[in-house]
């Protein structure tokens, strides 16, 4: 127990990670994925993701907090943490711009190309960058030799520590030693001692061996920023992690690791939301909270005394009402250095170190608005007299500073682009307060333990502690960047598993992880490639991927994507029919109908702008027909619309036609008025390829809607119909159908979803579960015609849910009342549904509903 409080529940666990930092993450998942343990992750932010985590402002600006741009390739870490599914979007090939006094310079991606640009500059030390290069290469090996030996057991790491030093000196040798002993010109030696804030600790001190491993490897092959921002790297990492059954958990936050007899029995934990205290009983216990930290829980914080103290961090984060490419800025990072080396004696006042500045939005094809981050590595004692206070008591004197402190770096990028101060419409600073609070990094560590020669001779720095069964995952175990935490808590998992385990493990990661199941929709960001007005209230949008070249994914026609629309800092997911062939690989297209006080196609119409990346998903739905799937089963094929339900049918006709169809089509389409008639065109055209294809336009208010007069010439027994358009207009035509002898199995639905469906549905549910609440129900019971167990139902919960949640089967697609899949005939019981317009008058008399709008309010029976 920690500080006398009790503990008020127990429970269990194999492992215990403390920390949702990618480190953590990745140790969580290997050792789930590989040791078959129960896994719990503990994380004490309110927010998971470490620093891949995101923040939003003013309601339309997201910033990202640690991770500004990584290598271009994903690597094999990060791919195998995604499953490959990370969408990374280049920085221009010149992505670093140096600015030093009296000169500037430009790094180019790849090595070979930073090496001639060097020796263009340099001529006369050609030879000397040529040995440079060959130092770095080495003292690269050297570094990862170290790591992989610091993740061995004790008796190794002691034997082989002093053998890495003597076979790879220029590893443990200053940055400032190095550049100094490799050449004479001293704009050189500035130019390639340039970006150590890239890990944190100025060439005075770092060891060569880390510089060589950030700026002259892992970014030399040119650089990139995640679609989407971190945060979504943090979405796909974490819903892999819960199909390995890793349970995550936020305001956790870990008091104690408790140790007995020298080996790891449990972790006290106080859940900060709630005040709940509690011991997970455990033996193993992955920290991925830093190596300080870590020794703190466990009352050894003194063997860290040899430790040198890390630098913190400003940042300053900036919301644009214009784009910085006004400024001639195309992507690229700046950073500008005050003077030729870094002094460590002779700190600079903060504002006035070296300073990087990023523009994420420039590099993310998903960001609405603009963005600047500035980052400047300081020491923590500039906010001593601050730190201890609360933070919303904190005295006037610290807003003072942080305000002097914005204006001093928002003057340098003044300096550099006049007038960038006039398109500041957000500015925020974060401190080395603002990380001890949020990161729970001691006196605000942004990149972890400095990176020292002391840190790579010392025993405790890696994944490797004193006490049996606890181990450090993250930057302190390998190195600074979201990457490096990643490799340190792969090295975490290696100390973990069984050695058979850590083949399968690596065999894994070298192939990049788990294979997409082909069953399962593609998710992922599409670029918005032409939008094109169709009639007054219709708009046409094409996707094309990211790299222009072939979709990700076929579909069938009559399918749907659903796309995440960013309203609001909270993007809403809509669904919409695509309108384009299956047989074109290159993009798809979906039409679009302006809903009055629709907030997804209000943005489509009027806030959508080519070029803007979308993450969406596909294909979805049943609504489907191949060419030849209705041969011996139907003579005719019936295609009716209403409106924009037009467009899944016009995929169905344009593959109809490329297939060469010549069976008989007939196409009824409605609409209201003559303006809003959609696609005149096209079907034009396309009765040039389809001989056998008939085509009725209905405009309502002229001649009504599509009744029995227009059906009966079609409909029969043989006839395979598919129908979508406005509930009211489909159940009436169902009933009439059926009426003239199509069989109901033929008739194939999908309706129009409003855009507020999910809202209102989510409002009915909360209403039932306060309800039930009220009345003391805690559960509702679902019973099956045919003698099937019941299964419990929440309040609040669909029917559908509720199946898939003790895995019942029911069959399903979309889950939003579109497609019509999920139909149950409710035999007896209380409830509330949306119909989403799937049923005849008669069906609906008969008790079939769709189970994922049909909220119970008591217990149900249901049949299929």
């Amino acid at each position: 127990m920690t500080g006398g409080l009790p503990m008020v529940s127990d429970e269990e666990a194999d492992v215990v990670v403390i920390g949702s930092g990618m480190g953590g993450l990745a140790a969580a998942r290997t050792i789930a994925q590989f040791g078959g343990k129960r896994v719990l992750v503990l994380e004490q932010h309110y927010t998971l993701g470490g620093m891949t985590h995101e923040f939003s402002r003013a309601g339309r600006y997201r910033f990202g907090t640690g991770l500004h741009y990584m290598s271009a390739s994903a690597g094999p870490f990060l791919g195998f943490m995604t499953d490959g599914r990370a969408q990374l979007s280049p920085l221009p090939d010149e992505y670093d711009a140096l600015h030093f006094p009296g000169f500037d310079f430009a790094v180019p991606a790849t090595k070979e190309r930073f090496r001639d640009r060097l020796k263009d500059r340099f001529p006369a030390e050609s030879e000397a960058i040529d040995r440079f290069f060959r130092t770095t290469r080495w003292a690269m090996a050297g570094l990862t030799a170290r790591n992989v030996f610091a993740s061995f057991p004790a008796g190794v790491r002691k034997a082989g520590a002093p053998v890495i030093e003597r076979l790879f000196p220029s590893t443990f040798r200053s940055l400032r030693d190095q550049v100094s002993r490799s050449f004479r010109d001293p704009q050189l030696r500035a130019v390639l001692a340039a970006r150590w804030g890239l890990y944190g600790t100025p060439p005075a001190s770092s060891a060569f061996g880390y510089h060589a491993a950030v700026p002259l490897t892992f970014f030399m092959e040119g650089t990139a920023h995640p679609v989407g921002g971190p945060q979504e790297l943090n979405r796909v990492v974490l819903e892999i992690l819960q199909r390995y059954g890793v349970v995550l958990r936020s305001r956790q936050r870990v008091h104690e690791v408790v140790v007995e007899g020298g080996k790891v029995v449990g972790v006290d934990v106080e859940d900060s939301g709630t005040g709940r205290r509690y011991r997970v009983r455990t033996d193993t216990v992955v920290s991925a909270a830093g190596v300080r930290n870590t020794y703190a829980l466990i009352g050894k914080s003194h063997e860290l005394a040899e430790l040198p103290e890390e630098r913190s961090a400003v940042m300053l984060f900036l919301g644009l009402d214009r784009s910085p490419a006004e400024f001639g800025l195309r992507g690229e990072n700046h950073w500008f250095m005050p003077d030729l080396d870094e002094h460590d004696g002779v700190p600079r006042p903060p504002g006035d170190g070296t300073l990087y500045v990023s523009f994420a939005s420039l590099n993310n094809p998903a960001a609405r608005f603009h963005t600047v981050e500035l980052l400047e590595l300081v020491d923590p004692k500039v906010v001593d007299q601050w730190r201890g206070t609360p933070g919303n008591e904190r005295p006037d004197s610290y807003r003072k500073f942080k305000d002097e402190l914005t204006g001093r770096l928002i003057a340098r990028l003044e300096e550099r682009w006049p007038g960038f101060r006039e398109t500041i419409a957000f500015a925020e600073l974060a401190t080395p307060l603002s990380f001890e609070t949020y990161q729970h990094s001691v006196r605000g560590s942004f990149y972890g333990l400095a990176a020292t020669p002391q840190r790579l001779r010392s025993a405790r720095a890696g994944c490797r502690t004193p006490v049996k069964g606890l181990f450090v995952a993250g930057q302190d175990a390998w190195g600074s960047g979201v990457v490096g935490a990643l490799a340190g808590g792969l090295m975490a998992a290696n100390a973990v598993l069984k050695p058979r385990q850590l083949g399968t493990m690596w065999q894994a990661i070298r192939s990049g992880g788990a294979a997409r199941d082909p069953a399962v929709p593609w998710e992922g960001y599409l670029r918005v490639a032409h939008i094109e007005v169709l009639t007054p209230t219709v708009r046409r949008v094409r996707f094309e991927p990211l790299d222009g070249n072939t979709m990700p994914f076929s579909f069938t026609a009559g399918q749907y994507v659903k796309v995440h629309l960013p309203v609001a800092v909270e993007p809403i997911e809509r669904s919409y029919s695509i309108c384009s062939s299956p047989g074109e690989s290159g993009f798809v297209e979906i039409a679009v109908k302006h809903e009055p006080d629709g907030l997804g196609s209000g943005f489509l119409h009027e806030e959508l702008e080519v070029g803007l990346a979308l993450r969406a998903s596909g294909p979805h739905g049943e609504f489907t027909w191949e060419p030849g799937s209705e041969e011996g089963t139907a003579d005719l094929l019936l295609l009716i619309a209403g409106g924009v339900g037009i467009t899944p049918l016009m995929s169905v006709l344009l593959a109809a036609a490329d297939a060469g169809h010549t069976g008989r089509i007939v196409l009824l389409a409605s609409f209201r008025t003559e303006d809003e008639v959609v696609f005149g065109p096209e079907i034009t055209a396309l009765r040039a390829r389809l001989p056998g294809l008939e085509v009725s336009i209905f405009v309502t208010e002229r001649e009504g809607r599509i009744g029995l007069d227009e059906l009966r010439p079609h409909a029969g027994p043989q006839t395979r119909v598919h129908l979508c358009g406005p509930a009211p207009m489909m159940q009436d035509l169902i009933g009439r159908l059926t009426e003239l002898g199509v069989p109901r199995e033929a008739v194939h639905t999908e309706a129009f979803v409003s855009g507020r469906s999910k809202e209102t549905r989510r409002e009915r549910a909360h209403a039932i579960a306060v309800a039930a609440a009220a009345a003391g129900v805690t559960e509702f019971m679902i019973g099956t015609v045919g003698g099937a167990p019941a299964f419990p139902c929440s309040p609040g919960q669909s029917v559908l849910d509720a199946a898939n949640a003790v895995g019942v089967a029911l069959p399903q697609s979309c889950g939003e009342g579109a497609c019509g899949t999920c139909r149950v005939r409710v035999v007896s019981g209380a409830y509330e549904t949306d119909d989403r317009g799937m049923f005849s008058a008669d069906e609906l008399a008969a008790g079939w509903r769709l189970a994922c709008q049909t909220l119970p309010t008591g217990d149900l029976v249901i049949g299929q």
